[in-house]
């Protein structure tokens, strides 16, 4: 049996629709090898990750395209958009939560990490629009930065790093 045009133009994008609507693929955060264009990286274990604090150069990257409208897809199956504030490393579980300091500026913003890159020699982290901007470095398009974890996993999973605080999370 055959479906009529006008139905498989609504059935498609519908079927597409609720695909992207399931549940994330990981309990916890989501620390197992992969490889990306035949480099492999193995991301820290949570009690390493814990004790992370890196200096090195940040991007921003923009997942989203026509006026944001259409929103990209991140490492865990989460939906990022230009008005979010989150970002991408190489090796750190993810989820994880990080305070991002623009060693140029001063300026300081505590985001989510949920997605994998930079992978461009020398970047340490990618960021949303959002963030760039909010750190200050959206116009340049790199920074100087330091990446301190604060916390690895969501939830129940959640493990905050010894003697970090934080008290309100926005996002």
């Amino acid at each position: 049996m055959r479906l009529p045009l006008g139905l498989a133009f609504v059935a498609l994008p519908t079927a597409l629709l609720l695909v992207s609507c399931g549940t994330p693929d990981y309990k916890g955060y989501q620390t197992r090898g992969y490889t990306i264009r035949g480099q492999h990286y193995q991301p820290l274990s949570v009690e390493s990750a814990l004790h992370y604090s890196e200096e090195g150069i940040a991007s921003w990257y923009d997942e989203s395209s026509f006026f944001g409208f259409k929103r990209g897809n991140t490492s865990l199956g989460e939906r990022v958009g230009r008005l979010d504030i989150s970002g991408a490393h190489k090796t750190l579980p993810i989820p994880c939560r990080v305070k991002v300091t623009n060693l140029s500026n001063g300026k300081v913003l505590k985001m989510r990490l949920n997605d994998r890159g930079p992978f461009i020699a020398g970047r340490i982290i990618d960021v949303t629009p959002r963030a760039a901007s909010k750190l200050g470095f959206k116009d340049d398009g790199l920074t100087q930065v330091r990446v301190e974890v604060l916390s690895v996993g969501d939830g129940q999973y959640q493990r905050k790093a010894p003697g970090r605080k934080f008290w309100f999370w926005p996002f």
